[in-house]
């Protein structure tokens, strides 16, 4: 599966005792539908993941690919510390309708590499669905090296990385490693750096999956999708009309300043559950700065 383009990663609207809102998850799909974003991932890190139950992972899958409704793709958040945890929510995920599923790096265990490739591996065999490797090292304690995603994009149904480890030097990397094999039309690399979209799609990324596109879809879409059309002239405005804003999202733990800003816009939200909690006040007000600033609120 070829994934190209502006993917959210989604909150997970909560109720004012913590529950799934269900009516404002199905509003804010409808919501970003509308300012033309090609896919929607649900229960990934940005949703929560950590801190939702897996009757509520598995709920969260349904009610994405019920109200999606075939209009755009739907990525399910289906990775675990467990290896058989992960497989079991991606059969789910699959029998569900999703059209694929994104997978953290299992967090804590610190995998070896090659332990990395067995774990995508069983997976993706168990499952029989498109997946979407997730390498975010500074939440997991593990950072999947070149040769490890290489040997990944040569397996079955592993059809992308979502790379957030930073480094602009190492999609190079990636990309130039995948052309040696003869895989970088096979496989692709997503933007797991919002900031880094730019330069990292310049390089051979072929999208993003935002956390920010929650808050301001309509450029982000705009951005991307100057980048795929080699208008880089429009694409840096946009990049440049955006980055503070970005920056601002991730002035406090994924997902406390989006949620925080979904709030002051007035769109389905609601409260974090701990272990997060609120934003300090002098964060607070710079989030309503950038806000205003790029005319959000």
């Amino acid at each position: 599966m070829r994934f190209e383009g502006t993917y959210v990663a989604m909150v997970t609207p909560f109720d004012k005792n913590e529950q799934i809102d269900e009516e404002g998850f199905r509003s804010n799909i409808n919501y970003l539908i509308d300012q033309g974003v090609n896919g929607l991932v649900g229960a990934g890190t940005t949703g929560e993941s950590a801190t939702i139950d897996h009757e509520e992972h598995k709920k969260i899958i349904e009610i994405l690919v019920d109200e999606v409704d075939g209009r755009v793709e739907t990525v399910a958040g289906t990775g675990s510390n467990s290896t058989y945890e992960a497989a079991d929510l991606t059969k789910f995920a699959a029998d569900a309708g999703a059209d694929a599923a994104l997978l953290i790096t299992p967090y804590y265990n610190k995998p070896q590499q090659h332990a990395l490739i067995e774990h995508y591996r069983y997976v993706a065999e168990k499952s029989e669905l498109p997946i979407i490797a997730y390498n975010v090292p500074s939440r997991t304690g593990v950072d999947m090296t070149v040769d490890t995603i290489v040997e990944l994009a040569k397996i079955d149904y592993i059809d992308a990385v979502k790379e957030a480890s930073g480094s602009v030097d190492k999609i190079s990397d990636i990309y130039r490693a995948l052309q040696h094999e003869g895989l970088e039309d096979d496989f692709n690399i997503l933007s797991g750096e919002d900031s880094l979209t730019l330069p990292i799609m310049a390089v051979g990324g072929t999208g993003v999956i935002s956390a920010s596109a929650n808050i301001d879809a309509k450029r982000m879409v705009l951005m991307v999708d100057s980048i795929l059309n080699d208008d880089y002239t429009r694409a840096m405005e946009l990049h440049y009309e955006m980055v503070e804003l970005i920056r601002t999202l991730f002035i406090e733990s994924n997902p406390v300043p989006v949620k925080t800003a979904m709030n002051l816009m007035g769109l389905p939200s609601g409260p974090l559950r701990l272990p997060l909690v609120d934003m300090k006040d002098e964060n607070l007000e710079q989030l309503k700065k950038a806000l205003k600033d790029s005319n959000l609120i």
